[in-house]
């Protein structure tokens, strides 16, 4: 059967729908109006130094605003699940690294108490003897890393999971972090949109049970476990988002092994492109000489010529491979015997020299046994040359640099739940996001790891987007192209936010006017816009609590630039990520504070800035008066906004507050 997934369900939703679109529609008019005339008309390119990162700035939150209007046009929300498929098979696997055994503990036994028939697994990337007892214990699964992993790179999370899915063989997978307790009925509430057998990931929400009303760390994320997930559902675009989510075990292996072939393909192209270069070079410096090391390089670079030709024309993989190899395997065996044919030639005039009135003639260097061997690629004179290793290197079908040749989890990133789920869907294989909670668990419980936590996701997400940009990613649909891209876009807002802090300072400190005017002109156009905006996001928001949210989008501007550099280094200059360093003593009042040292700083500019604003205003060397009221107002926004930073500082847990690594 097949559910069209992409069409929101018309009833008692349409008519908030239809009026969502129609604010979407009136905040895009305006907003556009705006932009085209701070642009045109009121960019003082006097002060271009500000002037143009502003009207940048504003350029890019009207792109957002259009990202998030496209999320909100096809919001669906789902009524009742279809009934579950009883006969199913499941694997519940738990995810833990170092967390508390007690942690894991309670996650496994209430998974244990999930009722549809099952089997648990306790995947340990810890590898601790007390966690394998424990798991004993319960009756549950345990899972290590295989031996094949010793010396290769890990991947983390997506590493773990790799690893069990050569071990389990369930046809469905839910997934849970070590500290996310499931509800019985989980499998009951999902299973059933697996009917479609196109649907290879059902994502819920993640809500904790530890986070205050106030949420001072914003982590319970409302409107992404919301409007958001349920406006990308819409266009068949809600993703993994790490756990709490059921998937399809076929889906996932298929996608493994397109990824494999898709992989070695890249590079075959990539070495062949890097070894062409180099297979000239060596020629040219053999040419000299000549002989068997000349022609058989030549035959090597024509291999590399034939091989790239065949990737090219869509020729079979194992095909090409195989071709080249062969040849290669042929040049080094002409090699080997001219130069045994050169040493023996040596031998017998050596011979004839010691032994003037005629000796045993030489006696053979090797057998046909010893030449093949020595005709080997690792034994062979052609072997040693850098070009020709890097080719034979590049066509080794068996992955020589990774535990397994198979990885169905994307090892791209180390947010590993949204490049699958993009790939998946690029696969034309479609997602369901079903809002209820059916799992809840525990949330960071003071600044530093809050700040680890969300460096970790926007890092991971910005990796994302530099080596597979949805934008010109194969499959997907336009739809799906912008909400992948839609959340990878948020991540840019650092530099936004940064713009945003110093305009009004420079205006109310040093009289530099980034607009012409502040007047009732730019009001005409600037309000209506800003009305709109706000009522758009009030309607889509309406009974949820967005303003942490929001505030957190602004005041992490030092994490979101340190994740966009650490991001393009680590991917153009394959430099590690890093992380923020988690404080070892939580209950050290002084520790936090120095994780926000920028945004304290952004504070006290912004309040110097409103005094001696309000300084000239009263001295009359105001630029104008107009302009001190815009900016004083635009700092007084700023200040309560990043005024959550403070008490996210002094903020320490709840009462059941309990240490552990949350993913």
């Amino acid at each position: 059967m097949h559910d069209d997934n992409s069409t929101p369900a018309r009833g008692a939703g349409w008519g908030r729908l239809r009026t969502t679109r129609i604010l979407v529609c009136l905040a895009l008019l305006l907003g556009a109006n705006y932009i085209v005339w701070r642009w045109l008309h009121s960019v003082a390119w006097a002060d271009w130094w500000i002037a143009v990162p502003l009207v940048v700035a504003e350029t890019y939150s009207l792109t957002d605003s259009f990202l998030f209007g496209a999320t909100m046009w096809r919001s669906r929300r789902r009524g009742e699940p279809p009934a579950p498929i009883h006969e199913a098979t499941v694997d519940v696997l738990i995810t833990t690294y170092n967390e508390p055994v007690e942690m894991v503990v309670r996650t496994a036994t209430a998974a244990l108490a999930i009722r549809h028939p099952h089997q648990t697994w306790i995947l340990d990337d810890g590898a601790r003897i007390d966690m394998a007892q424990a798991a004993r214990a319960l009756g549950v699964g345990y899972i290590v890393r295989s031996a094949e992993w010793d010396g290769q790179s890990r991947h983390a999370k997506a590493g773990n999971l790799n690893n069990a899915l050569l071990t389990i063989d369930g046809e469905f997978l839910l997934i849970l972090d070590a500290d996310q307790i499931p509800e019985p009925q989980i499998l009951d509430r999902t299973l059933g949109y697996f009917r479609d057998e196109k649907v290879a990931l059902v994502q819920t929400p993640q809500w904790f049970s530890n986070v205050t009303h106030s949420d001072p760390l914003g982590s319970q994320a409302p409107l992404f476990y919301g409007p958001i997930q349920q406006g990308k559902d819409g266009w068949n675009a809600a993703f993994f988002c790490g756990s709490n989510a059921v998937l399809r075990r076929d889906a996932l292996m298929q996608l493994g092994v397109t990824q494999y072939v898709t992989e070695v393909e890249r590079g075959v192209r990539r070495s062949l492109r890097r070894a062409r270069r180099a297979l000239k070079r060596a020629s040219r410096s053999s040419g000299a000489d000549g002989g068997a090391l000349s022609a058989a390089l030549a035959e090597v670079t024509t291999a590399s010529r034939v091989a790239n030709e065949g990737l090219v024309a869509g020729e079979p993989l194992s095909r090409i491979t195989y071709g080249f190899q062969r040849h290669v395997d042929h040049a080094s065996r002409a090699l080997v015997t001219a130069d045994l044919a050169s040493v023996g030639a040596d031998l017998a005039a050596i011979a004839s020299f010691s032994s003037p009135g005629g000796g045993r003639p030489a006696a053979s260097l090797v057998d046909e046994a010893g030449l093949e061997r020595l005709s080997r690629r690792d034994w062979s004179p052609l072997g040693a040359l850098d070009p020709v290793r890097a080719l034979v290197a590049a066509v080794d079908v068996d992955r020589a640099d990774e535990a397994q040749a198979v990885m169905p989890m994307a090892t791209i990133s180390v947010t590993e739940d949204m490049a699958t789920a993009m790939r998946l869907h690029a696969m034309d294989w479609r997602s369901v996001y079903h809002d209820e909670v059916l799992a809840t668990g525990l949330a960071p419980e003071d600044l530093a790891t809050m700040l680890q936590q969300r460096l970790r996701w926007a890092q991971g997400t910005l990796q994302v987007l530099l080596r597979e940009n949805p934008l010109r990613q194969k499959g997907l649909s336009l739809g799906q192209r912008l909400m992948y891209f839609s959340t990878m876009w948020t991540y840019l807002s650092g530099f936004a936010a940064v713009v945003y802090i110093a305009a009004p300072v420079a205006y109310l400190v040093f009289g530099v006017r980034p607009v012409h005017s502040y007047g009732p002109q730019f009001m005409m156009y600037f309000i209506p816009y800003l009305i709109a905006n706000q009522v758009l996001f009030f309607v889509v928001g309406y009974g949820i609590r967005t303003w942490r949210g929001h505030q957190y989008s602004l005041v992490l501007f030092p994490l979101w630039i340190r994740a966009f550099t650490t991001a393009v280094g680590n991917v153009y200059f394959g430099r590690s990520l890093g992380f923020v360093v988690t404080s070892k003593t939580l209950g050290a009042r002084v520790s936090q504070w120095r994780f926000v040292k920028a945004q304290l700083a952004a504070i006290i500019v912004l309040i110097v800035a409103a005094v001696v604003g309000l300084i000239r205003l009263h001295l009359g060397s105001a630029p104008s008066t107009w302009g001190t009221v815009v900016n004083l107002t635009w700092v007084g926004y700023d200040l309560v906004v990043l005024s959550v930073i403070i008490e996210a500082a002094r903020y320490r847990g709840s009462a059941t507050s309990e240490e552990g690594s949350l993913d």
